[in-house]
């Protein structure tokens, strides 16, 4: 990749951040906001913001302007926060890609899931991704369904440390996950390969429960991990209790034989080890 991508973020949450920061010393950026204070944020890390919502403009300008597209904002109940407002005859001509959940393939009871497989969302915010997801490809769109992201700042030793961490057990009932950095990795492979088009699953190599993940993070801490649970959903709030509504293993084949991609962190034993080690080393006194 050259100096020449001018990559548009729309939406500038946790991965679209950690892309930004690849992507600095390469590229010119842009990215939404709605916030005029987090304007200045953003143009203070070299990022042109674009104001979008009450008293925004300029949009299609801003997709006019880019190369590169990058869809993180979720849809909310109206919708896509962004579609409506973009000339779809823009994005014709521009790479775009959606960041999208593995949530829309639903329950396979402990099965695969693979990008041709039917969708079949179960909740209603998956519901409403799907929807979501359906126009952008229909624009054009490379879609990546995510699995459940951790990383630096985001993930299981946060929980412990708070003390939100819980071990459910729910026997049978396994989770995919990916880190930050493989997501990252995934998406600049696919930008440099424009010629690229369709859907891809970005997990690890590891579906697994939940509770060991819990248990190597306590152990790197050095603390006891939470005690276990039986599954209770009555003892859960509605958002904890929908992440065990589906049971799948989400495959991350066709990304390693279209893209070339391998995930650095292949495993929650990897990726917790890194952010462990980088905590370490951003604490250590200075020499």
């Amino acid at each position: 990749m050259g100096v020449t991508m001018n990559v548009l973020f729309l939406g500038f949450g946790y991965v679209a951040r950690a892309t930004a920061r690849q992507l600095a010393q390469s590229a010119q950026m842009a990215a939404t906001t709605r916030d005029a204070a987090k304007a200045e944020t953003l143009r203070a890390q070299g990022i042109t913001p674009v104001l979008t919502g009450a008293g925004g403009h300029g949009l299609n300008d801003a997709v006019r302007d880019a190369s590169h597209i990058l869809v993180s904002a979720p849809p909310g109940e109206a919708g896509d926060p962004f579609m409506a407002s973009i000339d779809p005859d823009l994005l014709k001509e521009r790479w775009v890609g959606y960041l999208s959940t593995t949530g829309v393939y639903g329950d396979r009871r402990g099965g695969w899931a693979f990008e041709w497989d039917r969708l079949n969302p179960v909740e209603p915010r998956s519901v409403r991704r799907a929807e979501a997801e359906a126009g952008w490809h229909a624009a054009g769109a490379r879609l990546f369904r995510l699995a459940g992201i951790y990383g630096p700042g985001y993930s299981t030793f946060d929980k412990l440390r708070e003390g939100r961490a819980r071990r459910i057990v729910k026997p049978g009932q396994v989770f995919s996950r990916i880190h930050v950095d493989d997501i990252v990795s995934a998406l600049l492979l696919a930008m440099a390969r424009p010629e690229v088009t369709g859907v891809f699953n970005l997990a690890d190599d590891c579906p697994c429960p939940q509770p060991i993940v819990v248990e190597e993070a306590a152990r790197l801490l050095g603390v006891e991990p939470p005690i276990e649970e039986a599954f209770d959903k009555g003892a859960m709030s509605p958002m904890q209790a929908s992440f065990y509504t589906a049971n799948r293993r989400v495959s991350n084949a066709r990304a390693k034989q279209v893209l070339g991609w391998r995930p650095a962190y292949p495993s929650y034993r990897e990726g917790l080890a890194a952010i462990y080690a980088a905590e370490k080393a951003s604490t250590a006194p200075a020499p």
